[in-house]
């Protein structure tokens, strides 16, 4: 009895030895987390600071420029809303906006709706199929200013391939690029030919997570293949669709860089969008603070587009 009370004694001690207080353990585990985040920042805050520098900065300061006429040469002054007024009645910015509501309302509609064409084209087991999802996506990935040059040659209207097909085909020679009438509808198609690709392979995708059940449910009750795609697919593909017109009409709104390789604005402003309005009052003219005004215009426009889609888009999930 004696041993075994000793014993008992021994265990005991030993337990409490090894015992960690709940405080000492919720301590201890602060002091771990606290470490744990601090290595975290050392190795994320070089990149954070380069974002911050690169893209933060950089929006703040061109806020304050909108305030301000500025050359980028000489000292500032602060002119308040003067260029957001000066910019409402600018018939320049106007049309400006206009060419860029055309560009848009072309190209995001025939780019959806047209990629979900070529998707539920594509959509199939057959031979080569592939190599055909390959090809349709292959425009996608060569840069804007490559598809510039490469249809500027095309599209000459002295030397250009273009105009020596008509002319093997008895049509009269097009103006094309310096033509008034056709060079925004060009640019529109050259912009189809490369970004139609994307919509088919996120269509694509989309098609991948319809439900083989629901397909399989509405054949059953008499539903062909038009009823499935209007009842069964189509709502199910409403998520990506809503991404895809959201994508597509950023990337219309922000076209530059096609503009400026092929028309430069031209011929006789027929093409200048407001981002390349943008660029032109920066850097030709030399007034960055109207420039900023503009840019902050279509950063508003864009927000507004995007906070109406996502609006759409959770109503449509309710």
């Amino acid at each position: 009895m004696q041993r075994s009370a000793g014993c008992a004694e021994l265990m005991a001690s030993v337990v409490g030895t090894f015992t960690i207080d709940p405080r000492a353990r919720r301590a201890a585990a602060k002091r771990r987390t606290r470490g744990e985040g601090a290595t975290a920042w050392a190795f994320v805050s070089p990149s954070v600071l380069i974002i911050i520098g690169l893209s933060v900065v950089p929006v703040l300061w061109s806020l304050l420029l909108s305030f301000q006429s500025n050359d980028l040469v000489s000292p500032s002054s602060w002119v308040g809303l003067a260029n957001y007024k000066a910019l409402a009645a600018d018939p320049a910015f106007a049309s400006a906006v206009e060419h860029t509501l055309l560009y848009t309302v072309l190209y995001v509609p025939l780019s959806v709706v047209g990629g979900l064409a070529i998707a539920l084209m594509l959509d199939r087991q057959i031979r080569f199929i592939s190599l055909y999802r390959t090809l349709v996506f292959v425009p996608f990935v060569v840069s804007a200013a490559a598809q510039g040059v490469l249809f500027s040659f095309v599209l000459d209207p002295e030397f250009g391939a273009a105009n020596s097909v008509l002319h093997k085909l008895g049509l009269p020679a097009q103006g094309f690029f310096s033509d008034p009438g056709q060079a925004l509808y060009l640019l529109v198609a050259i912009s189809l030919w490369s970004g139609t690709g994307f919509c088919v392979i996120v269509y694509l995708a989309g098609l991948q997570g319809v439900p083989n059940e629901l397909v399989e449910a509405a054949r059953i009750d008499g539903a062909g293949r038009s009823g499935v795609l209007r009842h069964v697919v189509l709502p199910t593909l409403t998520p990506v669709t809503i991404f895809l017109v959201l994508f597509q009409t950023i990337n219309a709104l922000q076209v530059f860089d096609l503009v400026f390789v092929t028309t430069k604005g031209g011929p006789l402003g027929s093409t200048t969008v407001i981002v390349y309005f943008i660029w032109e009052k920066a850097f030709k003219t030399f007034t960055a603070g109207y420039s900023a005004a503009a840019a902050y215009a279509l950063a508003v426009a864009l927000l507004v587009i995007g906070l109406a889609l996502q609006i759409y888009r959770r109503r449509v999930a309710r």
